[in-house]
């Protein structure tokens, strides 16, 4: 097995929010219960959740994101000069329209005190009785400046408070590196981040809407990458050598839906060679995200996680299927350099996706039979 992460048996970080959780986010959204209260409810969840990742085996332990109401929204909101905003839509997935939060800048962007540090620490002590690593899931910073240019309102509260993509992205950088910091003096040492940017930009119907008719999606999708990459690698490059940094893509994941479509080659340059991360997470479990041959331009040495297993439904896949698929993919990077995942978590926002706990386990359960029998 692997010492570090990615692990041949690993998933993406979030777990279906059990009902005990669930019905105490309620209350305290209407006022039943206090926050002392939801916090001792979240403390047993995570607890819970520990204890079954470590007695299937799972290596990179993650609290299921259970404080969390979506996977990157609430980091944004923990960064000071962010404000959470209804945006005048929400996102629109293929067979449905997510909420309408949005991060909003009230002030100049910096990470001190961020609520994640408490999370992971706790999380840390949580895992340390019986092994494993605690790993934290985080938003690309791409994803934080996606947000804050989804509509035409965002960018021009954004250019008020910073005119220039040069300070928009110092001013990410600085934010997260503050954060990165606190967590590393907790002994953080494995980061998750997760990117759908890239997922959106191999999508053409998205690039042919984002360019208005004004330019080619080629153009698009060119001066997107580059923003994207520069954004990303302003905070990677920054990173202690010490602390393993995975990026995860994926093409959208709320309550079983998805949002974009189409194969990594448009942006593999850009993601796989050019990325300065130790492995990626990707999704797989669909013609939707294409071949392997883009991984062709992954640069050497980097792991990839095959997220070949899907989080959306419950039944399990054909075992025979996947491992063909594996020695497959391991035409174009040694398998060495290959694990198992599924393509996403199970409860990306608090939704949750469309399976029951204990389908959830079991396609964990199956990761791991299938990571045994190809990599022993």
């Amino acid at each position: 097995m692997c010492q570090t992460p990615p692990f041949r048996a690993d998933h993406v970080g979030s777990f279906l929010r059990p009902q005990e959780l669930i019905e105490a986010r309620e209350a305290f959204a209407s006022g039943k219960i206090s926050q002392e209260d939801l916090t001792q409810v979240e403390d047993q969840a995570i607890l819970d959740l520990v204890k079954k990742q470590q007695e299937l085996g799972i290596e990179n332990i993650t609290d299921g994101e259970f404080r969390r109401s979506y996977w990157h929204l609430d980091f944004f909101w923990g960064l000071n000069g962010v404000e959470h905003v209804q945006a005048a839509e929400g996102y629109h997935f293929h067979d449905e329209t997510t909420k309408a939060d949005s991060a909003l800048l009230s002030g100049k962007i910096s990470g001190e005190g961020h609520p994640f540090v408490a999370h992971y620490k706790f999380l840390r002590d949580a895992v340390s009785d019986r092994g494993g690593v605690a790993r934290l899931t985080i938003p690309a910073p791409s994803q934080f400046y996606f947000e804050l240019i989804r509509d035409q309102e965002h960018a021009e509260n954004l250019a008020q408070f910073y005119p220039d993509f040069d300070q928009v992205v110092e001013a990410i950088k600085s934010a997260y590196l503050t954060v990165l910091e606190d967590l590393y003096q907790e002994g953080l040492r494995a980061i998750q981040v997760d990117d759908c940017t890239w997922g959106v930009l191999v999508d053409d119907n998205f690039l042919t809407a984002w360019g208005r008719g004004e330019k080619s999606k080629e153009e698009v999708r060119s001066e997107l990458a580059q923003q994207f990459l520069t954004l990303n690698n302003a905070f990677y490059d920054a990173v202690p050598e010490d602390v393993t940094v995975t990026s995860h893509v994926c093409r959208g994941n709320f309550h079983s839906t998805w949002a974009s479509s189409g194969g990594y080659g448009p942006i593999a340059k850009e993601l796989l060679g050019d990325e300065n991360v130790d492995a990626y997470y990707l999704e797989y479990d669909t013609d939707r995200a294409g071949d392997f041959e883009p991984l062709k331009a992954l640069t050497p040495g980097k792991k990839v996680v095959l997220g070949l297993i899907t989080s959306k439904f419950g039944q399990l896949e054909d075992k025979e299927a996947v491992i063909a698929r594996i020695k497959e993919a391991a035409q174009y990077v040694p398998l060495e350099n290959l694990c198992l995942s599924p393509q996403c978590g199970f409860a990306s926002t608090e939704e949750g996706n469309i399976l029951t706990e204990e389908e959830q386990w079991a396609k964990l359960k199956l990761v791991q039979e299938i990571a045994q029998e190809v990599w022993g």
